[in-house]
């Protein structure tokens, strides 16, 4: 496995066919002003120690003695090792609803959207916490497992809609419960579940399965999308302008349970943010995760530990010393020395 640290240097080989037009243009203009003078043959008869190929040779060294630096200023590693790495941190899992009424524009783009963004955001600033994602609306499923993989869950969460989970609806204590499940059962860390709904519950009693989930030692903190006027749900992609009716052809109305979503928070002992047009609030929930007690645990990553940079200068500085023992013009006394002679 090779891998760069830092590839901005690799925009330096851009200089490479600029150099190699430079010196095919100059070697044609050079050619074309002998050519001038008289004719090629006469010309290497009256100097005869002028070299075609020399140039073209110690330009060919220089070019790759850049290339090969350029390389070395990449920083190439080779090579990888599994490794235990201690760590810590928190184990935080994440349960979005993905329900059709998420898809309300109250907050823009829309309230799926925007959770995502977030979560996308917190996930790309952890250090050495885990993090998990349970999405859920009728039911609720185990979408990213706890991991220290950030770049992994981020390209997950990257593909979560509301086609996800095949049953609509807003289970809310279904994905307590399965979050309760998926943290690290031997783990003494401190676990914490952040809930990002609109709140609207029709499925079950999540405070009380809130109160259950802090019995075990979770803290359940929750963020409220919408707005408390509520928002009609759009009807789906390529149907601008419309929006989800009932039985009787009334525009459904997607409002904000900010009571629901406070009890939960209250039994979870943790606290309740409002998103707003300026931010979902994850930030505060985060502030509070960072005064919790962190655990140590170790847990195995790929690390590259091979630097192989000197590899590349040595090979660039060879060629540099190799055009350095090369001249322009042949030498006299080595033209005049013959091996073979001819009778």
């Amino acid at each position: 496995m090779v891998e760069f640290a830092h590839t901005e240097y690799f925009w330096f080989l851009l200089l490479v066919p600029f150099m190699l037009v430079v010196f095919l243009t100059a070697r044609f203009y050079r050619k074309r002003a002998i050519r001038k003078f008289g004719d090629p043959g006469l010309m290497e008869f009256l100097m005869p120690l002028a070299s075609g190929r020399r140039p073209a040779l110690k330009f060919a060294l220089v070019l790759f003695s850049m290339v090969f630096l350029i390389l070395a200023m990449a920083g190439p590693r080779f090579g990888s090792r599994l490794e235990e790495v201690k760590r810590e941190g928190v184990e935080i899992i994440i349960a979005l609803d993905v329900s059709n009424s998420m898809m309300a524009e109250d907050i823009l783009p829309n309230r799926l959207e925007r959770s995502k963004m977030a979560v996308s955001r917190l996930a790309g600033s952890l250090r050495n916490d885990r993090i998990g994602l349970v999405v859920f609306a009728g039911d609720a499923y185990v979408q990213v497992p706890v991991t220290s993989d950030y770049a992994a869950f981020r390209m997950i969460l990257d593909n979560v809609s509301t086609d996800i989970v095949p049953v609509q609806g807003t289970a809310i204590g279904r994905a307590i419960d399965l979050a309760v499940r998926s943290f690290t059962p031997e783990s003494t860390a401190s676990r914490v579940l952040i809930i990002i709904s609109d709140g609207e519950d029709h499925e079950d009693d999540p405070v009380n399965a809130a109160a259950t989930a802090r019995e075990k030692g979770i803290t359940i903190h929750t963020i409220g999308m919408g707005r408390p006027e509520g928002a009609p749900i759009p009807a789906g992609e390529g149907r601008q302008g419309r929006f989800m009716t009932d039985s009787e052809g009334n525009t459904v109305i997607s409002r904000f349970d900010e009571a629901t979503l406070r009890g939960i928070a209250s039994a979870g002992e943790g606290i309740f943010v409002r998103a707003g047009s300026s931010g979902t609030g994850l930030e505060m929930i985060m502030d509070e995760i960072e005064k919790m007690e962190k655990e140590a645990f170790e847990e195995l990553q790929y690390t590259e530990f091979n630097e192989r940079f000197q590899y590349m200068a040595f090979i660039a500085l060879f060629l540099l010393f190799i055009d350095f023992l090369i001249l322009e013009r042949k030498n006299k006394w080595l033209n005049s020395l013959k091996l073979f002679k001819t009778r």
